[in-house]
């Protein structure tokens, strides 16, 4: 193989330049690659659409898929499967790995702390929840009344609302879901039921609007909804991304995503 490509770079080089010097540029920005791994549910489709088409180059996401643990459609994840993949992604020696399963941490009191404890006992790397990372967030921006927006039922959406009330000291003075009863409801949302919700429900009084919801696709409409509405805006896939990035003591901004990710608080 290095004999066909050894040709073709020698042609390419300019006289400065020797092959010698191409490859060790060449292996320097191999290792200035980050990797991270993240745990999705099965049913999940947008987390891979996401951040494949808009992460920056230097950043690699890893996945695995986790099995639902229970009957209903926003039910955790099979725990066994928790435990199986986070040991599979540590062998692709990832810095730190997130559950993209917001729902999940608002059905069992102490369930960050507990699945965190499995998924870095499992890779061996720190670990975090998109759930936990949104409120982190919120907080990091410097704001405290936040309005949920999101495709979760009623019943979810209030689960959210105590969650983030109770854990991570914010007041939830706006909610609007959208009432998709499983993933699959969700993944086939457009930003439209976003911006529906954002213009019913908005007012000088929210400091943030937060879309939970790893398969509701955001990413590429955020900084147009904060330039409409005035105001941050904290999505799923979008805030696990700053979790990682500082876990990883990744500083460079990443533009066009919003605020948290251009100023990374």
């Amino acid at each position: 193989m290095l004999d066909l490509i050894y040709p073709l770079l020698r042609k390419s080089l300019s006289p400065q330049m020797s092959l010698c010097s191409v490859l060790v540029s060449h292996k320097k920005e191999i290792a200035m690659i980050r990797h991270f791994g993240v745990l999705i549910p099965s049913t999940n489709t947008t987390v891979e659409i996401e951040f494949t088409r808009l992460l920056p180059e230097p950043l690699q996401f890893h996945v695995a898929r986790l099995g639902k643990g229970g009957n209903t459609p926003f039910s955790p994840s099979l725990d066994a499967d928790v435990a199986y993949q986070s040991k599979m992604l540590g062998n692709s020696k990832v810095e730190v790995v997130c559950l993209i399963q917001t729902s999940a941490s608002l059905f069992e009191e102490g369930y960050d702390a507990r699945i965190k404890a499995m998924i870095a006992e499992g890779a061996n790397v720190p670990a975090t929840t998109s759930a936990e990372a949104i409120g982190m967030a919120a907080n990091a921006l410097g704001t405290k009344k936040i309005a949920l927006v999101s495709p979760y039922s009623e019943e979810v959406i209030s689960r959210a609302k105590t969650y983030y009330e109770t854990l991570s000291g914010l007041e939830v003075v706006a909610m609007e879901g959208f009432g998709a009863t499983d993933a699959y409801a969700i993944g086939a949302l457009d930003e439209s039921h976003a911006l529906a919700a954002f213009e019913q429900i908005d007012s000088p009084e929210i400091e943030a609007l937060v879309v939970p919801g790893g398969n509701f696709p955001t990413m590429r409409h955020i900084a147009g909804w904060e330039e409409r509405f005035g105001k941050p805006v904290i999505t799923t896939n979008q805030v696990v991304l700053w979790s990682v990035m500082k876990s990883m003591g990744v500083q460079k901004p990443i533009e066009g995503l919003g605020r948290l990710l251009s100023e990374l608080p």
